[in-house]
């Protein structure tokens, strides 16, 4: 079992890597959402580097939901989604694996990418450190929540607005956690580690409840 898991997972990556451009697609979005913010805000640099946190983990939702819409519908497309749910395998499992794989193609590049984002919005280093770090924790909580709305969206053809509006309300809690954390690190005397806290519960809990919630969604959608 841990064989046909581990190839699901490698399958997951390249497809994910090769339909829609990827993690290069999904860096080139968080650049562009980054780089638009300090035009509208002018060039108060104090005043960037108070909000950047905010706006690194912004662009980083946007640019995770970008791709969502399609973790599923290939599978629904070509008919593999019906044999997925009639295998011996839980479908629980397999979700969880698809959506790790599309976290490790797309969401990884985004942590990776923050460091040099950062220097647009005139973050100093402890800054860019928090905010990677809170990133790495949080945003496999986003893919994960947005695994769910990507199953309940996956018989619509054109599903990727419906799935913004079902999951953005759900990615509230964790963009309230990551932002508060990664603005904790250069802001005293509020502690950096009980958000953080906080920030990685809600990605182990989005972990192990989404799979559950988006495989009901995916039987639903197959009977």
């Amino acid at each position: 079992m841990t064989g046909a898991f581990s190839a699901l997972f490698v399958r997951e990556i390249r497809l994910a890597v090769r339909v829609g451009g990827g993690a290069l697609m999904g860096v080139l979005f968080f650049l562009t959402v980054v780089s638009v913010f300090p035009f509208a805000v002018g060039p108060d640099l104090k005043l960037l580097s108070r909000i950047g946190p905010a706006i690194l983990w912004i662009g980083a939702l946007l640019a995770t939901l970008l791709s969502l819409d399609r973790l599923f519908q290939s599978e629904r497309d070509d008919g593999t989604l019906d044999l997925l749910l009639l295998g011996e395998h839980p479908i629980e499992v397999l979700v969880f694996v698809k959506a790790m794989a599309h976290w490790v193609a797309t969401g990884l590049p985004l942590v990776l990418a923050a460091p040099v984002l950062g220097i647009f919005v005139n973050l100093q280093p402890i800054a860019i450190g928090a905010v990677m770090a809170t990133l790495f924790v949080g945003t496999p909580a986003l893919t994960a929540i947005g695994a769910i709305g990507a199953a309940l969206t996956v018989s619509l053809r054109r599903g990727g607005v419906l799935l913004a509006i079902l999951v953005l309300p759900l990615t509230i809690p964790v963009l309230i956690f990551g932002v508060s954390a990664a603005t904790a690190a250069v802001t005293e005397p509020t502690p950096f580690l009980t958000p953080f806290l906080f920030l990685c519960g809600l990605s182990l809990l989005s972990m192990v409840f989404a799979p559950i919630a988006a495989a009901a969604a995916l039987r639903r959608s197959g009977d």
